[in-house]
C-alpha cells in the first residue's frame, strides 16, 4: 500500500508560478516512480509528468514541455511539480499517482494504482 498526499495548489494570474509537493509514504519504492496528472473542467484527465525514484528519468506532457519541472527528493519520499509561465488553461485538479511497475506507458492514467486527493489550481486570464 502506499499513501500519497498532495498539496500547494491556489491560484494565481496568467504568467504566474506554483509549486506543488507530493509526499509518499508506504512501500512507495515498490514502484517505478511517481507522476502528476490533471483534469481540467469538463476534460479529461491528462498526464503531466512523471519521474523515477532511482535514475531521475523525467516525462513530460507536450502542454507543459518547458514550462513544468519536475523533481524528487527520496530521503523525503516527496515529488515536486514547479510550474511557471502558468496558462488559464491548466486549471485543473492535479493529482499524484504512482503504482507503475516499470517506466512503460508513463502518460496512461489507468497503468497507475494509487492517487492522491487532488490539489485545485487555478489560474485567472
Amino acid at each position: 500500500q502506499v499513501q500519497l498526499a498532495e498539496s500547494g495548489g491556489g491560484s494565481v494570474p496568467a504568467g504566474g508560478s506554483l509549486r506543488l509537493s507530493c509526499a509518499a509514504s508506504g512501500r512507495t519504492f515498490t514502484y517505478y516512480g511517481l507522476a502528476w496528472f490533471r483534469q481540467g473542467p469538463g476534460k479529461e484527465t491528462e498526464f503531466v509528468a512523471a519521474i523515477g525514484w532511482n535514475n531521475g528519468d523525467r516525462y513530460y506532457g507536450d502542454s507543459v514541455k518547458g514550462r513544468f519541472t519536475i523533481s524528487r527528493d527520496k530521503g523525503q519520499r516527496t515529488v515536486d511539480l514547479q510550474m511557471t509561465n502558468l496558462k488559464p488553461e491548466d486549471t485543473g485538479v492535479y493529482y499524484c499517482t504512482t503504482g507503475l511497475a516499470l517506466p512503460f506507458d508513463v502518460w496512461e492514467a489507468d497503468k497507475y494504482e494509487y492517487w492522491g486527493q487532488g490539489t485545485q489550481v487555478t489560474v485567472s486570464s
